[in-house]
């Protein structure tokens, strides 16, 4: 995951008072429970992508020889492969 608990949290907690701010979004009570449900879902989103990513990366080991020889670039497989992947499971990052 690219990033901390920290900037999470401050994510989420500026998701909700704009959404607030908007009139778009209203509670009874603290925001601090509804903070951390956007913080739930913003961690989740970030680790299926943690989990595409690991996916790619193994399958792209059967290839390290071509790109350890320079016949292949790493990184353009590596987003090729990411693209195909998407499309196939029906991700939305």
């Amino acid at each position: 995951m690219r990033l901390n608990s920290a900037r999470i949290h401050q994510m989420a907690a500026t998701v909700v008072e704009r959404l607030q701010a908007r009139g778009l979004l209203e509670f009874q009570g603290k925001s601090e429970p509804v903070v951390q449900s956007v913080e739930s879902a913003i961690t989740t989103e970030l680790h299926a992508e943690d989990r595409l990513n690991a996916d790619v990366r193994d399958m792209l080991k059967q290839f390290e020889r071509e790109f350890n020889e320079g016949r292949a670039d790493y990184q353009k497989m590596f987003s090729m492969v990411k693209q195909k992947l998407i499309k196939e499971r029906n991700i939305v990052l």
